[in-house]
């Protein structure tokens, strides 16, 4: 997940799931995280299985939201789960080695927890305020990016990390300098003008660093 860009999917105003998975998709990002919080689950697997096609068209990867059986009936790439979703333990012993798991960090202590558990990658955040998410935990700013991959590299974590939560394009060149895998982006792309091309440029400004 180096310098990868994690697109999480948004319901706006203008574009729906799958709306925002084809936008997503056409700007060349290849990692697409399905997140419908309010939606039940036969919605979730019913809208999901048409991004698994989707993304299976353009050769992306698909991580369901939460829903940890979801991901196995559609055989998507695996699931990413926070923290009052399935413990990561359990869902690994649910999907076996062939999927993989994310999970949602808020600080270093949560990371030792994830990576004690099994997961392959690490969704640490807020870095600022965002409305995509309820209940938000503290903001990190780049500070407390610093500070804890600092702390991973001193423990020897190597788990890919992800940033996530309100980042704008602004951000993501010192970002990136804290040693993250990666970077997570919905409202960022959906809320502009041409959210195609933003999704273009972002991914430029990614391999560019």
């Amino acid at each position: 997940m180096r310098r990868a860009l994690l697109f999480i999917t948004h319901q706006t105003e203008r574009y729906d799931y799958l709306q925002s998975v084809e936008i997503a998709l056409l700007g060349g990002c290849r990692k697409i995280q399905l997140r419908m919080k309010d939606a039940t689950p036969e919605e979730v697997e019913r809208t999901g299985r048409r991004a698994l096609d989707m993304c299976n068209d353009f050769h992306a990867d698909l991580y369901i939201d939460d829903h940890v059986e979801i991901c196995q009936h559609l055989q998507a790439t695996g699931v990413h789960l926070g923290k009052s979703d399935m413990p990561p333990a359990k869902a690994r012993q649910y999907l076996g080695k062939d999927f993989v798991i994310g999970g949602t960090a808020n600080t270093f202590d949560d990371i030792c927890s994830l990576l004690a558990q099994g997961v392959d990658y690490i969704g640490l955040g807020p870095f600022s305020f965002t409305r995509t998410k309820k209940n938000l935990s503290p903001v990190l700013g780049q500070e407390g990016y610093r500070d804890i991959m600092e702390r991973c590299r001193k423990a020897n974590i190597r788990l890919p990390v992800i940033a996530i939560g309100g980042i704008t394009r602004k951000d993501i060149p010192e970002l990136m300098q804290t040693g993250i895998a990666g970077i997570a982006l919905s409202s960022a792309i959906l809320s502009t003008d041409n959210p195609v091309e933003e999704t273009k440029f972002i991914l430029q400004q990614l391999n560019a660093l």
